[in-house]
């Protein structure tokens, strides 16, 4: 193999690396917001729950041997 088919191949192979870092660093910044909406929702359940645990409980009381 010529030196400029190994050079190209190692070209190829670097771009090939940055295209897959820069799709994980994309990936990664989804995941953190995704993760950030879902504490968000958790702490809004959490809110819920301290003022109203007692209903909440109450709805989900099998009536009459259900």
């Amino acid at each position: 193999m010529s030196r400029e088919r190994i050079h190209a191949s190692e070209l190829q192979y670097h771009e090939e690396l940055t295209e897959q870092e820069e799709s994980l660093t994309q990936q990664d910044t989804t995941v953190v917001h995704d993760i950030s909406e879902v504490d968000d929702i958790l702490d809004e359940i959490d809110g819920l729950l301290a003022e109203n645990a007692e209903e909440f409980v109450t709805g989900f009381v099998q009536k009459g041997g259900q």
